[in-house]
């Protein structure tokens, strides 16, 4: 059989990163990171959501947000135009394990979550005073 269409079972590995699967429609939220003093805030836009239909993940320096969102409509429904989708939200990202993982808190308001991941305590600035003697 030629090596280009066999197909192989994936490492345990790759099987544990595959991302979870649900009938209909998935999209990757916009989102904004900035760095402020202390932490970094994780801004992303997640439209028609429920703050307890979020799943917020943070392991060995991967953050994963996945959130649900039910479906608008029955599906009996018959559009002359239909331009606005729904559906679930998934991203993940590669973040130094530099982050305190037990403090970090998230809120949810106007379809935008918003993460503070703060940084550990060894990697924060810090002033060092200078003996005179």
């Amino acid at each position: 059989m030629d090596s280009e269409n066999t197909i192989t079972k994936p490492a345990a590995e790759e099987a544990a990163m595959a991302e979870r699967t649900r009938c209909g429609c998935c999209y990757r939220p916009n989102v904004d990171i900035l760095e402020q003093g202390d932490e970094l805030l994780v801004r992303a836009d997640v439209p028609g959501a429920k703050s307890d239909s979020i799943d917020i993940h943070f392991e060995d320096g991967t953050l994963e947000i996945r959130a649900e969102v039910p479906p608008r409509y029955e599906g009996r429904e018959e559009f002359l135009l239909r331009e606005y989708g729904v559906g679930d939200y998934y991203r993940t990202f590669q973040v130094s394990e530099a982050i305190d993982s037990g403090k970090i808190s998230a809120n949810y308001a106007d379809g935008v979550l918003t993460l503070h991941l703060p940084k550990a305590e060894a990697l924060k600035p810090r002033k060092i005073a200078v003996d005179a003697s």
